[in-house]
Formats: structure tokens, C-alpha cells, sequence
């Protein structure tokens, strides 16, 4: 038996003002088998978290082509 889903998380690619994004809104309502669409503010800690992510896996490349050029 497979499991069951109740719900999805989506991600945005960036912030955007709240009343710019009512069109997404809109349009992920209309998708088959969704009940409600909930708008997360973003706030400090997640700019801060995504920075950190950002740094990280900017590191990560950086170590992995100065290892090539050895």
C-alpha cells in the first residue's frame, strides 16, 4: 500500500509583494484536487537561511573546480 498525501509545499524562485502574486495564487487554486492556497510572508530568518544555503553551496562548487585545476 502506497502512502497518502495531504499536501504540497511550492517554493517560489524569489519574493515578490504580496498583492503581485494573487495571479500564481489564482492559478495553483485552479489545479485539480486543491482545496486553499495559504501566502507565506517572507521574514528575516528565511532571507537568512537562503543566504546561508546560497553561501554554502557556492563554496562546494568552488572547492570542486579548484581540485580539477590540481
Amino acid at each position: 500500500m502506497s502512502d497518502r498525501t495531504m499536501s504540497l509545499t511550492v517554493v517560489l524562485d524569489n519574493t515578490y509583494r504580496t498583492d503581485d502574486i494573487q495571479e500564481i495564487v489564482n492559478a495553483v487554486k485552479m489545479i485539480k484536487g486543491v482545496s486553499a492556497v495559504g501566502v507565506n510572508v517572507a521574514e528575516p530568518d528565511s532571507y537568512i537561511a537562503y543566504s546561508r544555503a546560497r553561501t554554502d553551496l557556492l563554496n562546494k562548487i568552488l572547492d570542486i573546480l579548484s581540485e580539477e585545476k590540481k
